[in-house]
């Protein structure tokens, strides 16, 4: 039970003919979208990004087309991006359809893409779609910084009592991509609020490029934490024994990956990995305890960054845009 919300339902599977619904407002669909209309000018000789590679073709090229004065360049971006913004506006609405989403007043968004401006932009595209729908949510950006985000909820998995007397935690967000380690400065108030947390150092490990065996990454995910523990002690900073981890997958009370675990590094999925358990023995103690570790969805760490600007609403959600399209429902708790 986490001290801040319920979670009602995550990775929940919505599929149709064409597969799941989710992945229609993927980073990967929105790539798609772009690679085709590529396709299609480049039989014309008039693709405004030429020979570029996909691969090579980076969110902030994105926004300085859409800026540009070349109105060819201008209209392909903004022609990508209506053609997304509808896929997102109709992943909202199916996904409000369900009970477990219905009375959803909010969605936060995350993932690199919407930190982006033209993120922003099929954000509020979508917004406006919902609207004269009259679909009644609204759509907003996640606050933190996309890399940061996933690990600042983390503090909302510790329990308070762990937290007591101590400056920082420990966390981590492992991606189908990446890997984001950090300490996280509680920077809790006289009455214990940790609503002004914030990554204090962090580490990134892109290891898609790898291609590592699983425990090579379990390896290398430790070295990572260890020379964040060694350089909070450097600098005289009290670390709780806790660490929050957010993966992707559905995840049980014992940390076990049961399914959605296909993206990572090797076979992590079921009774063969207890990612907590591996970590722990690879990680040093701290003030004389083993680490406690806790597990959950990435998406829903993600979205638990967003608890202190939450209180408005009592049920609301996340979805964050990324290789996949993570989701996750949230009811604010009142006692």
């Amino acid at each position: 039970m986490l001290p801040a919300v319920t979670v009602d339902t995550y990775n929940e599977e919505l599929r149709d003919d064409d597969g799941f619904v989710g992945d229609r407002a993927s980073r990967r669909a929105f790539r798609a979208i772009l690679a085709d209309w590529r396709e299609r000018l480049k039989e014309h000789d008039e693709d405004p990004l030429g020979d570029t590679p996909m691969e090579d073709v980076s969110k902030a090229k994105l926004d300085k087309m859409m800026a540009s004065d070349d109105p060819k360049s201008a209209a392909l971006i903004h022609t990508v991006v209506e053609e997304f913004t509808a896929e997102l506006a109709t992943v909202v609405r199916r996904f409000k359809r369900l009970a477990s989403w219905k009375d959803t007043e909010r969605i936060v968004l995350g993932g690199g893409l919407i930190a982006s401006r033209i993120g922003e932009l099929a954000m509020g595209r979508a917004s406006l779609l919902l609207t004269g729908a009259g679909v009644a949510v609204e759509l907003a950006a996640i606050q933190n910084h996309p890399d940061e985000a996933g690990l600042i909820g983390s503090v909302q998995l510790a329990p308070s009592w762990i937290l007591a007397g101590h400056d920082a935690i420990l966390a981590a967000d492992i991606g189908g991509t990446n890997v984001r380690v950090g300490i996280v400065e509680l920077n809790a108030d006289k009455r214990g609020s940790v609503a002004e947390a914030d990554v204090w150092k962090r580490q990134h490990w892109r290891h898609f490029d790898d291609k590592p065996e699983r425990e090579e990454a379990i390896d290398r995910i430790a070295d990572m934490l260890v020379k964040l523990i060694e350089r909070a002690e450097g600098e005289k900073v009290k670390l709780a024994p806790f660490m929050g981890i957010g993966c992707p997958g559905l995840i049980d009370e014992r940390g076990t990956i049961l399914k959605g675990g296909q993206n990572l590094p090797g076979n992590w999925e079921g009774d063969g990995l207890n990612l907590a358990l591996a970590l722990g023995k690879r990680l040093p103690r701290i003030g004389g305890h083993d680490v406690f570790i806790q597990i959950h969805n990435d998406a829903v760490v993600q979205g638990l960054s967003e608890v202190p600007n939450m209180k408005d609403v009592g049920h609301w959600g996340v979805m964050t845009i990324g290789t996949g399209l993570g989701k996750a429902r949230f009811t604010n708790r009142t006692d």
